[in-house]
């Protein structure tokens, strides 16, 4: 059974064209898959968080980018 209610499955393809190189397949699978952010997701879903862990990140995270948009706002005047 799956710990997280809902599973997200992504599935990432890549095909072979006439002449290409693996080593060039390789590296469009590369960065297709930084492109997903899979690996952002994986790396965030190792640990288990609480949910009001989660929610004071968010909270941290929403007072960072109004000081970063007030700073901005107040070099150009």
């Amino acid at each position: 059974m799956s710990t997280y209610k809902h599973k997200k499955r992504i599935s990432i393809h890549v095909t072979k064209k006439q002449g290409e190189s693996n080593e060039k397949l390789v590296s469009i699978f590369q960065k297709k898959v930084k492109g997903s952010r899979l690996l952002n997701e994986v790396k965030e879903r190792r640990y288990y968080t609480k949910p009001l862990k989660r929610r004071k990140i968010r909270q941290r995270d929403l007072m960072r980018e109004g000081f970063r948009a007030a700073r901005e706002k107040a070099k150009f005047l």
